[in-house]
């Protein structure tokens, strides 16, 4: 599913100063799996993610996704690469001039849907995440949990076969928390690889699996399964 070969990526130039994001980077990922990514802010997690959906592009090294090296994308064909991921942010990206079916509806509209399709596909990923009732609220009268639920739907309508969530659950609470994850492992149950980038020590540990920790823009762990710190050995003279 997803393949990194050597990947550094580099911000600004030598003359103003630069900033290395990732560096040196070895990975695969396989289709169906589940995987955690942590580590501080400024570790190199959202500049991970943003390479696989091509917000970002490789200084150097090779990012494969779906077989194909993303490096060797035509413009034209970006649009194609992004509609078969679906993509969760933290502040929800949510339309506020449009009704939570309208939003999840728009995925569905913008590749050329029936209005059949439409109505059908968005209904059954509202009600996967249990906000069919709420189906012609605005954005602005819904709780933030509720929110990423509609974000949570909008990504996977089209079923896409990967899924990537940067911090879904920042700015939730525990009990919210852990309902966006139920929705997320379910989505990975029906067989969509799912990556959550996240600093929610109690989320990863209690899902039990993959994790990869990012420091300084290198992995210095892969665990499966994993939590979302190591425990310190403590060492007995």
């Amino acid at each position: 599913m997803i393949k990194l070969q050597d990947v550094t990526v580099v911000y600004g130039t030598k003359s103003q100063g630069e900033r290395t994001a990732l560096c040196h980077v070895d990975l695969a990922i396989e289709r169906g799996e589940f995987v955690f990514i942590v580590g501080a802010t400024g570790a190199g997690k959202s500049t991970f993610l943003k390479l696989l959906y091509h917000e970002e592009v490789a200084t150097s090294g090779n990012v494969i996704v779906h077989g194909l090296d993303l490096s060797e994308l035509r413009p034209r064909e970006i649009p194609m690469i992004r509609r078969r991921m679906g993509v969760v942010f933290q502040d929800f990206g949510l339309l506020p001039n449009k009704t939570i079916f309208e939003n999840v509806a728009f995925a569905l509209r913008v590749i050329g849907a029936s209005r059949r399709e439409v109505r059908r596909k968005a209904a059954e990923a509202l009600e996967l995440v249990g906000l069919i009732k709420r189906c012609d609220a605005f954005p602005n009268q819904i709780s933030g949990g509720e929110q990423q639920r509609v974000a949570i739907a909008r990504a996977i309508v089209n079923q896409p076969p990967l899924v990537i969530a940067d911090e879904p659950t920042g700015n939730l609470d525990p009990e919210t928390s852990s309902g966006i994850y139920e929705i997320l492992a379910e989505t990975n149950r029906r067989g969509t690889t799912v990556i959550v980038a996240t600093h929610d020590k109690q989320l990863v540990d209690a899902g039990e699996r993959r994790v990869i920790e990012f420091d300084r823009g290198r992995i210095v762990r892969d665990e499966n399964p994993g939590v979302y710190e190591r425990t310190p050995v403590e060492i007995i003279d």
